[in-house]
């Protein structure tokens, strides 16, 4: 946690580790401060730097609000690309402007943390029968998403490839017209920056063999598409902030892309436009 003070420099900070304390539910962090107007932020997951990395030095007194950004720690390829082919570890974000004012005493204020990072599970079923098999694809994920202001902002810095950390195959048992039939699936699964409702991250799949197209769609396109009626006053952004976790299962059939529908966190959606 980071306290800035009303000229928006940094006047302290805390930092835990204390897993036990954190998972209690009524965790809190004692501040005493002066009347005046106070940011706080929180990044939280950054422990050694594995996944995100802090790019101020955090100095009492220097450093300012607008230089507390957040960067993720990709690799590069031969190309000189940016990859991430690891679970990021989890990464979340809070803010809040408070007031303290001439009347001593205890007050208590909530900081709402927001979760940055999202497990997206890309499942294949084959529907001819046939069996499929995970190594034979490609499975990417491009996004511009790694780089994030004090507030939470995405920065647009360079597009990230992200490359899932787990595969596998297997097959699923499904009742058609009254008869079992064994589905031969594929699963990638991938752990992704934050995602924007104006910048889709670009999932595409790929012959491994061949190098031929499979498949391409917009993931947070899609996502939105069962966002449904209950949550038609939230915003796309605030919907899209709202889950860390999207499982979407694609169909095949010997080989080729079955895009009139697809299924999302067990929501099954029928396009109508499949250029979307």
């Amino acid at each position: 946690l980071y306290v800035f003070d009303q000229n928006d420099r940094l006047l302290e900070q805390h930092i835990t580790s204390d897993k036990e304390a954190l998972s209690s539910g009524n965790f809190e962090i004692a501040l005493e401060l002066e009347p005046q107007r106070y940011t706080l932020l929180a990044w939280a997951g950054l422990d050694n730097e594995e996944s995100f990395k802090l790019l101020a030095d955090a100095e009492i007194g220097v450093t300012t609000l607008q230089q507390m950004q957040v960067k993720m720690q990709v690799d590069y390829n031969e190309a000189g690309e940016a990859v991430v082919t690891d679970d990021l570890k989890p990464l979340f974000h809070g803010t809040k402007e408070i007031v303290v004012g001439e009347k001593p005493g205890t007050y208590t204020e909530t900081l709402s943390l927001m979760k940055n990072t999202n497990v997206v599970r890309v499942l294949l079923h084959e529907l001819s029968g046939t069996e499929i098999s995970a190594d034979k694809f490609i499975f990417e994920i491009k996004a511009d998403n790694g780089f994030y202001n004090w507030d939470n902002a995405i920065i647009r810095d360079q597009m990230i490839t992200y490359s899932p950390w787990h595969v596998s195959t297997g097959t699923a048992d499904v009742e058609q017209s009254r008869a079992a039939t064994t589905i031969s699936v594929a699963l990638a699964e991938h752990t992704i920056g934050r995602m924007s409702a104006s910048s889709s991250p670009i999932l595409t799949v790929k012959s491994r063999e061949t190098g031929e197209l499979v498949l391409s769609i917009p993931i947070a396109d899609y996502a939105l598409l069962i966002k449904g009626n209950y949550r038609k006053d939230m915003g796309d952004q605030e919907y899209l902030d709202r889950q860390d976790e999207y499982s979407m299962t694609l169909f095949l059939d010997e080989g080729e892309w079955v895009s009139s529908y697809i299924v999302i966190n067990s929501w099954r959606v029928v396009l109508n436009d499949t250029n979307l």
